[in-house]
């Protein structure tokens, strides 16, 4: 038993007083009394409340607070227990936890450590859908204009759901009605632990696939909403979201709605229905192609018998080849007629032409003229034999010209030009003006161009 001692009784160093019925505790010792009375006095405990502050932290663990108006329990999962979630904790998110009510001597707090949690009742599972739903929303996921069309004839179909079931079973049914396409399927579970990371793993591993399909089917029969919830999983709306590839949600029934159908490109009531919405029908496209062709034959016939009635009428209007070729036929006989009479009128005029010039060309005539014209030569003939610059050369005069071959006609000429050359009768002299007498060099002669006498008689006709 403790008794209240007076202030000033106490010391500088603890000793032991008289009532002290119990040794000093250390604070370990004391908080794990405290650790063993709390879970001594409430072992698992189920608690209802709030989830405040979810983390999960790098090592698997997951730290938070369960509240209510009026209080505040810190909370945590171990990184197994955290693996078994069926689903995704938020912040918001109203749920009941089972666990095991402990402290914490760390931090002089205690806290429950929790092995299973769940939402607390369908209201709280549809308000927290609605709270995701609106903030995927924001962030744009489920704009229209993000939603692509599908392709007219997808030649590759991948489809992601479970291989065993009727799901698989009726779309591949439907297909092979309507039109043979090849599929690809990736099996997943579509429900339960691990479902929604295997489905976005599906949506994503499908872009990188080869050969890659041109359309993919996200498929799932009907059920509760806690059966759908993998199909509301964030990863799973973000990956049908930013797939490559066109995609149709097909999950559950005509009623049920899941957030991947908001992000999908097209949203299917049933996996059958996602089958017809894929392809269409070959025989329907058959008979399309059909009547085409058929259409396309009866435009063609038709423009033929147009085109054929419009040269019809044309050719009506135009006169006959007789009428256009009447006019130039007549010319053509017109001109036929007077070509006799103009050759012979031609022939006539040249006959006389002939006789005219023929009278001109008679030989006494023509023998007068060459005489007189041999005559006027040889007189041209003996000016130039007279005129001729080397014929005074025979007769003792010289010719002198500079080395270019000028001729000087003047002294002041001579001088200037220094070097001279003197033409004789008989040969060249090479001389210098102003220079002293010296014996002449011995040069070769070059003889002159000799003088050819013109012969009167060259241009006189016989008689």
């Amino acid at each position: 038993m403790f008794m209240d001692l007076p202030e000033s009784s106490a010391g500088l160093l603890a000793e032991p007083r008289a009532g002290d019925n119990s040794p000093p505790q250390t604070v370990s010792e004391l908080a794990g009394a405290l650790k063993r009375t709390v879970e001594t006095a409430f072992g698992r405990v189920r608690v209802r409340g709030e989830i405040s502050g979810w983390k999960r932290h790098s090592s698997g663990h997951c730290y938070f607070s369960l509240k209510d108006e009026n209080a505040c329990l810190d909370a945590v999962i171990w990184r197994t227990g955290a693996s078994t979630l069926a689903f995704r904790p938020e912040d918001g998110a109203e749920v009941i936890a089972t666990g095991k009510l402990t402290t914490y001597p760390g931090r002089s707090k205690y806290q429950i450590v929790i092995d299973r949690m769940e939402l607390a009742g369908e209201g709280a599972l549809m308000a927290l859908l609605d709270k995701r739903r609106r903030a995927l929303a924001a962030e744009g996921l489920f704009d229209a204009g993000r939603k692509r069309r599908l392709p007219f004839l997808p030649r590759i179909i991948g489809v992601v759901t479970s291989p065993t079931g009727a799901v698989i079973r009726d779309i591949l049914h439907r297909l092979e009605d309507r039109c043979p396409t090849h599929v690809i399927v990736w099996p997943v579970p579509v429900q339960g632990e691990g479902a929604s990371a295997r489905i976005a793993a599906a949506i994503r591993g499908f872009a990188n696939f080869e050969p890659r399909p041109d359309l993919l089917i996200v498929a799932r029969g009907g059920g509760s909403i806690e059966d759908l919830w993998a199909f509301n999983e964030e990863e799973v709306v973000r990956a049908a979201a930013e797939s490559p590839i066109p995609l149709i949600s097909a999950v559950g029934h005509e009623t049920d709605t899941t957030l991947i159908d908001h992000a999908s490109d097209l949203r299917a009531p049933t996996p059958t229905a996602a089958a017809e919405l894929a392809v269409p029908v070959r025989a329907e496209l058959m008979a399309q192609l059909d009547e085409l062709m058929a259409r396309k034959r009866r435009c063609l016939t038709r423009r033929a018998e147009l085109a054929r009635e419009r040269l019809a009428l044309t050719t009506c209007r135009w006169p006959s080849s007789e009428t256009l070729l009447a006019t130039r036929g007549q010319r053509l006989d017109e001109v036929g007629e007077r070509l006799p009479r103009a050759l012979a009128a031609r022939t006539g005029h040249a006959r006389a032409d002939m006789n005219l010039v023929a009278s001109r060309l008679r030989p006494e005539l023509i023998q007068h003229k060459v005489h007189r014209l041999s005559d006027k030569l040889a007189a041209a003939w003996k000016m130039a034999e007279l005129v001729h610059p080397e014929r005074p050369l025979s007769r003792g005069f010289v010719r002198v010209t500079d080395r270019s071959g000028r001729t000087l006609t003047h002294a002041a000429d001579a001088r200037a030009a220094r070097d001279l050359s003197l033409h004789f009768g008989d040969g060249l002299v090479e001389a210098t003006a102003g220079a002293s007498p010296q014996p002449p060099p011995k040069v070769e002669r070059k003889p002159s161009r000799p003088y050819v006498a013109p012969q009167p008689g060259l241009f006189d006709s016989e008689d």
